[in-house]
This record gives structure tokens, C-alpha cells and sequence, in this order.
């Protein structure tokens, strides 16, 4: 190739790269110094704003009452730490109990809700007889639901009313979650199915080894979505359950929303807690979720998109 045509291709090449560089779109752009340090101020706002509340409940559980009466009720940074509060609630009583109760629920209620949610999903995602009207039933309670009153009486007349029960099996399956796993599990690439079938691999079989092996993201991600529902779960508490059985998250709303607590040999409503104390159960409540969520997340991207879009 001569000089010139040489010079032709890269003055051509140059003016394409020049035409793209001004048709990009304007997100496509870098940004400027001054757009950069924007967002900065603007994440560090957002940043302040979520962690300064979590700070002063943990601050104020840590005070003791004379320092949160001095502060108008909070404190960010307690100048005689104690650990009081954290001792008088973890000593015994209703608050201990409540938060074995919350364990055993979350741990039972997430792991057959995962197992249910897993099975429905890959049934849905083979081509069986009647997979589209169950499939549209799952769906359907997206749209409608089906009222306090109505779940009620079919709680109560299932004979689940007052068990432990009756805070797990209503809310078991969720369409949403059931929907994210069945498009993971569409997507899978045929030619495994058809391999382990070659191989006289059946159904539950193929589930246990190619499906779930595969799908450890979006099943971590499903299991979080359960696991932090049962464990905030408090309306269902209050609806089905006397108070020898209320999960934390009910003791929680007993204790900060209404101000008083409840004895747990008759329970009635005794004096109304201390501030502390009312934080710490705050503190007692979000520190399981926070502990697994950092395993968690590393998971939680690639898990929802996987199954989300990709169908």
C-alpha cells in the first residue's frame, strides 16, 4: 500500500472516531472535575443520612438514663458507656425468648420456602401438563390479594391459629422470588438436561445435580429475600399469635412504637422501658441480618440479574 492510501485510511479512520465521539450519548461522556466531585458530595450525603440514625441508636443503647435525659433522648456518642441495657434484656424474659422464637422461625421458615420455591420453579420451567395455569395462579396474587379477613379465616379454619405455624405456611411461596428462579432456571443450557437425561438422570436427579449447583447465586439471593421477611415479621404475629409467642419484631413494635412492655407469665403491659433499652432491642433486631448480609452480597447482583433478565 502506497503512502498516500496509507494516509487516506487514517485520516478516515480518525474522522469515524471524531464522528462517534460526538454522537455519543451524553451519559457515554467523561464526566468534568466538577461533576466528579459532585457526585462525591452527593454519595457522602446519602452515605451520612443512613449511617448517622444507626449510630445514635447504638450510641443511645450504650448511654446510660441520665446522659439520654441530659440529650433530649439520643446520644451519638455516649461519654460512660454501658453495657446495662444489653444485660438487662439478654438476662431472660420476653425479649430472649422472642429472639430464639425469631431464629427458629426464620431458619424453618426460609429453608421451606427455598425448598418450595425451588421445586415449584424448575416444574415450571419443563413443559408439563398444566404448567401454564398453575404458573398464571402464582401469578395472579401479584395482582390480587386476597385481604386480612379472608387469609384470617382460612388460617382459623385450617386449625392453625395460635401456632407457630400459622407466621410460616401464608406466606411460603413467593410468585415474585417463584418467577426470578424459573427464568434462571429457563436459561440453563438444554444440552446439560439432555445430557444427564443420556445419562438416566431423572428429574429430582438432574434438579439436585445441574440445577442447583448452578444456581447458588440466585438461591442466596431468594433465601435473603425470605429470611428478612420472617425475621421483620410482626403482622402476622399480632393477627395469629398470643403474646407468649410474638416473634422480636413484635416485642420490638411493643416496646419503641407503643412505649411499654409486656410480663411474660401473664401478659399484661407493665411500665414503659427505658430509652436504652429500647434501643438495644433495636440494635438486637438488625445485628442477625447484618452479620449475613455481608456473605451474602457478593451474591446479590449477579443473582437478581441472572434471573431476572436474562428471561
Amino acid at each position: 500500500m502506497s503512502t498516500e492510501s496509507t494516509t487516506v485510511v487514517r485520516l478516515g479512520r480518525q474522522r469515524a472516531r471524531d464522528y462517534r465521539a460526538r454522537t455519543r450519548p451524553v451519559w457515554m461522556e467523561k464526566p468534568s472535575l466538577a461533576m466528579q466531585g459532585l457526585k462525591g458530595l452527593v454519595l457522602l450525603l446519602v452515605c451520612v443520612a443512613v449511617i448517622y440514625p444507626f449510630l445514635v441508636v447504638i450510641g443511645t443503647s450504650l448511654s446510660t438514663q441520665q446522659e439520654i435525659a441530659a440529650n433530649n433522648g439520643f446520644v451519638l456518642i455516649p461519654m460512660h458507656p454501658t453495657l446495662e441495657a444489653y444485660r438487662t434484656i439478654l438476662s431472660g424474659g420476653i425479649v430472649t425468648e422472642a429472639l430464639f422464637r425469631s431464629i427458629g422461625i426464620t431458619l424453618v421458615g426460609t429453608a421451606l420456602s427455598v425448598t418450595l420455591t425451588v421445586m415449584m420453579a424448575y416444574g415450571l420451567s419443563r413443559r408439563i401438563m398444566g404448567g401454564n395455569f398453575f404458573l398464571m395462579t402464582a401469578l395472579l396474587t401479584m395482582l390480587f390479594s386476597p385481604g386480612i379477613i379472608p387469609t384470617f379465616l382460612v388460617v382459623k379454619e385450617l386449625g392453625l391459629l395460635g401456632t407457630f405455624a400459622a407466621l410460616i405456611l401464608p406466606t411460603a411461596l413467593s410468585a415474585f422470588n417463584l418467577i426470578i428462579i424459573r427464568s434462571f432456571f429457563m436459561n440453563v443450557p438444554s444440552e446439560l438436561v439432555e445430557a444427564a437425561r443420556l445419562d438416566g438422570a431423572g428429574d429430582i436427579r438432574i434438579l439436585w445435580n445441574v440445577m442447583l449447583p448452578l444456581s447458588k447465586a440466585v438461591i442466596a439471593v431468594i433465601g435473603l429475600f425470605y429470611a428478612v421477611g420472617y425475621w421483620n415479621m410482626f403482622f402476622n404475629a399480632m393477627l395469629y399469635v398470643d403474646s407468649d409467642k410474638w416473634p422480636l419484631a413484635m416485642v420490638l413494635r411493643q416496646y419503641v412504637l407503643l412505649g411499654s412492655s409486656i410480663d411474660a407469665n401473664t401478659g399484661a403491659e407493665i411500665a414503659a422501658p427505658s430509652q436504652a433499652i429500647q434501643m438495644a432491642v433495636v440494635v438486637i433486631s438488625l445485628v442477625p441480618i447484618l452479620c449475613v448480609y455481608p456473605f451474602l452480597q457478593k451474591y446479590f447482583t449477579k443473582g437478581v440479574l441472572t434471573g431476572a433478565v436474562k428471561g
